[in-house]
């Protein structure tokens, strides 16, 4: 992983120009083995990396092959950027993601998200898998996000502004766009595949919640809990991409029930899920304008 650590940090202060840099050279490096230009950059979570099945596929490029791209330390998620159509879309996939639990400083999870957008996309969709706190809920269902908490996680924002990326101060008011929020909605319904819209409150992990972080999460008004996607988000808005987040509930979360979550669980969930979840974001990409 060492090859592949870029905190942009000399003596422990964000290094805004080496960071920059790094984006570029990963630009570079991806262009010199494909000439795909993305419109949709997709993030698969832990168990939904299936999805690329759905795509008529151009390239497939292993992060590992990407000097100054972090790469996927967690199982479930296989490391590969996937280009391809669906529905007539360019989309570029993440087949797994990297997570600021791994040891990667914040701002190197979100190279690769950032990088896309340099790439040529507009739109980030993100997916991950999540404890449901909401008790309407259940294993299989997915939540489209209106909203976001990520006050228990670093900002990737902190630290000098690059000012060809995004502005420093970044309103988030609106982050996930509310157009593809009930686009999702609709095509749930009409498919018959559980959508609800909700709230998503991102921890650092690995270890799961304990029981009264639940209820403190509950009372702070979060309906899910994950270690991902938040912070990929924020830096997808800094950077003005059209922004939707969608869940796939694969646990109830600690406290809720009697047992305890284990990522066995969660990878053998979304995996089961994986067909609705196929559907719903073919779907998605296909009708989105």
């Amino acid at each position: 992983m060492e090859d592949n650590l870029i905190t942009g940090a000399v003596f422990g202060r964000f290094d805004a120009e080496r960071y920059y840099q790094t984006l570029l050279d990963c630009l570079s490096q991806i262009k010199e083995k494909t000439d795909f230009v993305p419109e949709v950059a997709v993030v698969l979570g832990s168990g939904l990396g299936h999805f690329v099945e759905a795509m008529d596929i151009a390239a497939e490029i292993s992060y590992s092959d990407i000097k100054g791209f972090p790469v996927s330390t967690v199982a479930g998620h296989r490391g590969k950027l996937v280009f391809g159509t669906v529905g007539g879309k360019k989309v570029a996939a993440m087949q797994g993601r990297v997570h600021y639990y791994e040891g990667y400083d914040v701002h190197d999870v979100v190279i690769p998200i950032r990088v896309l957008k340099l790439l040529g996309a507009h739109t980030a969709v993100f997916t991950n898998a999540v404890g449901a706190i909401n008790t309407d809920y259940r294993p299989g269902d997915f939540v489209v996000l209106r909203d976001h908490i990520s006050s228990f996680v670093p900002s990737p924002l902190v630290g000098e502004n690059i000012s060809q990326l995004g502005e420093r101060f970044t309103p988030v008011t609106d982050l996930y766009d509310e157009s593809l929020r009930n686009l999702s909605l609709s095509i749930g319904q009409e498919k018959d595949i559980r959508v609800h819209s909700g709230v998503f409150l991102q921890v650092t992990g690995p270890q799961y919640e304990t029981p009264a972080e639940i209820r403190m999460f509950r009372l702070l008004g979060a309906d899910t809990v994950g270690m991902s996607t938040a912070i990929e988000a924020t830096a997808a808005r800094h950077m003005g991409m059209r922004v939707c987040a969608i869940n796939c509930v694969t646990n109830m979360a600690a406290g809720i029930n009697d047992s305890a979550p284990s990522h066995e669980e969660v990878t053998a969930i979304a995996n089961k899920a994986g067909k609705d979840f196929s559907t719903l974001l073919r779907e998605l990409i296909t009708r989105m304008d």
